[in-house]
């Protein structure tokens, strides 16, 4: 049996839907796009949705609407995909940042809390040159589909006047609750902005594809006008009938509108996004189930005060009790036909990153801990009983046959 990482769950459904925008001859940015933004509001419960065309647009975007220019400071996570940082960099401002929580693998708030300290009274960090210019806002990742610790976060941002960015690629749904007693809180509803993507393999797919919500009337209007070569909002109903060819250009904006074709296959995702959640959840139960007894390998964990979104299950391997590497763990796992991945190596040791700011492996030394020992197993809603059983037999299987000895004393 081979179980590649990630295989689509396209319905029949989704199918038609895009056939449908196809017959109708409005394939760019239209009515599919606009019932998409509403539909997709509506499920996060934010007041404004902007379709893009990736989940590295929103960021883009989202930083540019609250006012980062060059020399700004943005707090991002160490452990994180590139796009996180690189948008900074669009500006030519500063990504700072920050170690991984050990546990989550989400921006560590405490962390967060003391480099947002130590810039503020000046103190050298590795990696950034003084004087440093102005922090202007924050960028937790919910790694994996669980979410960071956002009251922690918010705190943070409270105190030093940050900006709040979620970049929820990985999310979606996925809850945050402060405690037992309080009540559920939905990605899209926590932070100034939050970024999603609907990447081929994420929790809801437009092929390509972004969004980002928000609240507050002004960054949705300045995200908005800036999607589209910064055309005055007037622009957007030109093409309508109750538009008008005229439009005028206010800023000088970017081009990353949504297409209506995958605005169509959006809508028919979202229509089953909860169906999804509970089929990654179940095979995540399943998979936490079959190897907790395996000692070389540690499972993620969906905290209590969490609901898990399952885009990513990664283990940690046990390193002290294994004889082999993570990188032939992994080829052991293909040699048996189970395709894995890594997500990922942590930015502060990528060569961009190390050539421009001098960074050391140490800077961040969770997220350079964590590195060496993450596999990602793969984990998809149409994944059948007898695939998700057979990742379990090989991980098994490749840990027995590779476990150290026991150590004496």
């Amino acid at each position: 049996m081979n179980v590649p990482f990630f295989r689509p769950s396209i319905s029949q459904a989704d199918i038609a839907e895009v056939v449908a925008c196809m017959e109708s001859g409005w394939l760019t940015t239209g009515p599919r796009t606009k019932a998409f933004e509403e539909a997709f509001a509506q499920y996060v419960g934010a007041k404004h949705a902007i379709a893009l065309n990736s989940c590295t647009a929103a960021l883009h975007l989202a930083l540019e609407a609250v006012g980062v220019r060059r020399g700004d400071l943005v707090l991002v996570p160490a452990l994180t995909f590139a796009a996180t940082a690189e948008v900074v960099r669009y500006f030519d401002a500063i990504p700072v940042f920050v170690d991984a929580d050990p546990v989550t693998l989400c921006m560590d708030p405490v962390a967060a809390a003391n480099t947002a300290a130590a810039i503020r009274r000046g103190e050298r960090l590795p990696g950034m040159t003084l004087p440093y210019g102005p922090m202007k806002a924050i960028i937790p990742m919910h790694y994996g589909g669980q979410m960071v610790d956002v009251d922690a976060i918010a705190a943070v941002a409270r105190e030093h006047g940050l900006a709040i960015i979620d970049d929820a690629a990985h999310t979606l749904p996925a809850h945050y609750r402060a405690g037992a007693d309080q009540p559920w809180r939905a990605v899209g509803s926590t932070a100034d902005v939050t970024c999603f993507s609907f990447y081929a393999n994420k929790c809801i797919t437009t092929g390509e594809g972004g969004m980002a919500v928000t609240n507050r009337d002004d960054l949705a209007e300045r995200m908005r006008i800036m999607s589209l070569h910064g055309m005055s909002k007037d622009a957007w109903k030109r093409f309508s009938s109750k538009g008008s060819w005229y439009y005028e250009i206010v800023a000088p904006g970017f081009k990353y509108n949504m297409t209506d074709v995958a605005a169509a296959l959006g809508v028919a995702q979202l229509a089953r996004a909860d169906e999804l959640l509970a089929a990654r959840a179940s095979v995540a139960q399943r998979f936490i189930a079959g190897l907790e007894d395996v000692p070389e390998v540690d499972a993620p964990t969906e905290l209590p005060d969490r609901r898990h979104s399952w885009h990513l299950f990664s283990v940690q391997l046990r390193l002290d009790r294994l004889t082999i590497t993570r990188s032939q763990f992994i080829e052991e796992m293909k040699a048996r036909g189970v395709a894995a991945s890594v997500h990922w190596l942590p930015l502060h040791m990528q060569p961009y990153y190390i050539q421009t700011y001098g960074y050391a492996a140490s800077d961040f030394p969770v997220a350079a801990g964590i590195w060496p020992r993450l596999v990602s197993l793969p984990i998809f809603p149409a994944m059948t009983d007898e695939e998700v059983d057979h990742v379990i037999g090989v991980v098994r299987e490749v840990a027995r046959q590779h476990s150290a000895p026991a150590k004496k004393g």
